[in-house]
C-alpha cells in the first residue's frame, strides 16, 4: 500500500512544531511567517501614508542618500576604464609589485563594501522613522508584524 494511501503516516499532527502550518499548540498570536493571506492582510491605509508630509520628509530623506551614493559610485567604477583608456601611462605606474590600475581596481572591492555598509546604517534609519511614522497612523490591532 502507497503511502499516500494510508491517512495514519501524517505526521503532522503529532509533531507540533512553531513551524507547522496546522499551528497545533499556538495559544498565542499566529506569527508572521506562519500567517494565511487573509490574516496578512494589508491593514494600512497607504494612501493616507502617502498622503502625510512625515513619509513626503522619509522619500526626500532617501533620496538624498540613495541619489548621490549611487552617482558617486557609478562614477568611481567608471573611472577605472575611463582612466586606462585615455591615460594609460598613469594606469601603468608601479606602486610596489603591481600597477596603479590594479590598485584602483582593488579599491572598488573595498568602495563596494564601504556604500553597503553606509546604507545599511542609513536605512536603520529610514527603517525607524518608517515605523514612527506607521506606529502615528491609526491602525487595527492585528496590523504590522514588528
Amino acid at each position: 500500500m502507497a503511502e499516500q494511501e494510508r491517512p495514519d503516516l501524517d505526521l503532522v499532527p503529532i509533531v507540533g512544531a512553531e513551524t507547522d502550518v496546522a499551528r497545533l499548540g499556538h495559544a498565542g498570536p499566529v506569527p508572521a511567517h506562519e500567517q494565511t493571506s487573509d490574516e496578512d492582510a494589508d491593514v494600512v491605509d497607504w494612501e493616507r501614508v502617502a498622503a502625510t508630509p512625515e513619509f513626503a520628509r522619509l522619500l526626500k530623506a532617501k533620496a538624498a542618500f540613495i541619489v548621490p551614493a549611487t552617482i558617486f559610485f557609478l562614477v568611481y567604477y567608471f573611472a577605472l576604464p575611463v582612466l586606462v583608456g585615455w591615460f594609460p601611462e598613469l594606469m601603468r605606474r608601479r606602486v610596489g609589485p603591481v600597477n596603479l590600475a590594479y590598485l584602483f581596481a582593488l579599491s572598488q572591492f573595498f568602495m563596494a563594501w564601504i556604500v553597503a555598509f553606509l546604507y545599511v546604517r542609513k536605512a536603520a534609519q529610514f527603517d525607524a522613522q518608517a515605523d514612527a511614522l506607521l506606529a502615528g497612523i491609526d491602525a487595527p490591532a492585528q496590523g504590522r508584524p514588528r
